[in-house]
C-alpha cells in the first residue's frame, strides 16, 4: 500500500472538483510518505521525534528518497519539520513521478494551447486501488485529503464520524496533529501576504 501515490492519484482525480494549494497537497504528501515509512519499519517516532530504522529499499523511487532524507543522526527531526523540509516542492514531484511510470497522462486540449495539459489518471490498478480506498472513506487517507483541500471537513455524518474514530493510534495522531498545524501556519502566511499586498496596492493608488 502506498498512500503517498494514492493520495496523488486521487488528487489528480478530483482536481476538477476543488481548489487545491500546492504547498497544502505537499505538505499532506510528506505526511503520507511518512505513514509509509513506519509500514515500511524505515522509521519510529520518539513521541514527535523521527528515529530512523535501518535503510531498506521499499521499491518505490520517492519513498526511497524519503527515507534517504531523514536526519540520523541525534538531534533527531521532529514530524512537524520534517513535514516542511521533505514537503518542499513534492505536489510537483509526485506529478512528474506518476507520468514517468505511466500512470498518468496529458489531457487532450488545443493543439497549441499556451500552457501544458493537466495530468489525468489513467486506468489502471493503481488508480483502482485509489478509488477503492477513497470512496471506502478509508481514515487515514480521508484525513490526509481534508488537510490537502481535496475532501471536506468531517459532516454530521454519522458513518463518517464513526471512521474517524478510528483513528485513535497514538503515531497516527502525532503525525496528522504536526500536519494540520502546518497546513495551519501556511495559511496564516498567505493570509498575511495577502494583507501586506492589499495595503501595498493602497500606498500606490495614492500616489
Amino acid at each position: 500500500m502506498n498512500t503517498a501515490r494514492d493520495l496523488a492519484i486521487v488528487t489528480l482525480d478530483t482536481a476538477s472538483d476543488h481548489t487545491v494549494e500546492q504547498g497544502d497537497l505537499s505538505l499532506a504528501l510528506a505526511a503520507a510518505e511518512m505513514f509509509d515509512l513506519l509500514d515500511a519499519h524505515a522509521l519510529v517516532l520518539d513521541g514527535d521525534l523521527i528515529t530512523p530504522s535501518a535503510q531498506a529499499p521499499t521499491g518505490d523511487r520517492l519513498l526511497d528518497e524519503a527515507a534517504s532524507a531523514l536526519v540520523r543522526q541525534e538531534p533527531y527531526e521532529s514530524v512537524e519539520d520534517w513535514l516542511w523540509r521533505r514537503g518542499r516542492g513534492l505536489s510537483a514531484a509526485y506529478v512528474e513521478d506518476l507520468e514517468r511510470v505511466g500512470l498518468t497522462a496529458r489531457a487532450p486540449g488545443p493543439r497549441f494551447a499556451l500552457r501544458a495539459a493537466p495530468s489525468v489518471p489513467v486506468d489502471s490498478a493503481a488508480r483502482r486501488q485509489a478509488d477503492e480506498r477513497w470512496t471506502s472513506g478509508e481514515p487515514v487517507l480521508a484525513a490526509l485529503g481534508t488537510a490537502a483541500g481535496i475532501r471536506d471537513e468531517p459532516g454530521e455524518d454519522a458513518e463518517e464520524a464513526e471512521k474517524l474514530t478510528e483513528l485513535t493510534d497514538e503515531t497516527v495522531t502525532t503525525v496528522l496533529a504536526a500536519l494540520g498545524n502546518a497546513v495551519m501556519e501556511l495559511e496564516a502566511v498567505r493570509q498575511r501576504r495577502a494583507i501586506e499586498d492589499a495595503a501595498f496596492d493602497n500606498v500606490w493608488r495614492g500616489y
